[in-house]
């Protein structure tokens, strides 16, 4: 691991601590020429994988796709951001767990409204407007009638 500050190839690690759920560590280093310390951040590559779109073409997965997405739905709702990052990491490790390389993008909506659900209702809805593509007050009105009979 090079060094930020001189670009020096010669760090150690001082500290390493588990971080994220697990999923992740944060490694505190310091080089050994300048002596600065600095933070690195270590995740497991995940297996490379494709959302099927509804007209059949294959996209590769991407977080920040899903992030973007969720964050959307999260405009002027106070939700921590990490617990965004950890229903993120619920919602790949869910994929990679239950679908082999491959996911609907209907099925991957799905999942991301299961997750909004616990995060934030409004959200939620709001992603589900979107996804589910409501064309009537009658559309929100019987999705939010749903939230309410699983409650």
């Amino acid at each position: 691991m090079k060094c930020p500050f001189c670009g020096s190839e010669n760090t150690k690690v001082i500290d390493s601590r588990a971080y994220s759920d697990g999923n992740s560590i944060k490694r505190r280093r310091e080089c050994e020429d300048c002596k600065k310390r600095f933070t690195t951040h270590e995740k497991v590559v995940e297996l490379t994988l494709y959302v099927i779109k509804k007209d059949g073409v294959k996209q590769s997965y991407s977080r920040e796709k899903v992030r973007k997405g969720i964050a959307r739905s999260l405009v002027k709702r106070k939700v921590d951001s990490e617990r965004i990052e950890e229903a993120i990491d619920k919602i790949e490790r869910e994929i990679l767990t239950n679908y082999s390389g491959e996911i609907k993008s209907s099925d991957l909506g799905n999942i991301i409204m299961s997750y909004l659900l616990d995060l934030d209702e409004i959200a939620y809805v709001r992603f589900a407007s979107v996804y589910k593509k409501f064309d009537s007050l009658e559309s929100f009105i019987k999705e939010i009638e749903k939230i309410r009979k699983k409650k």
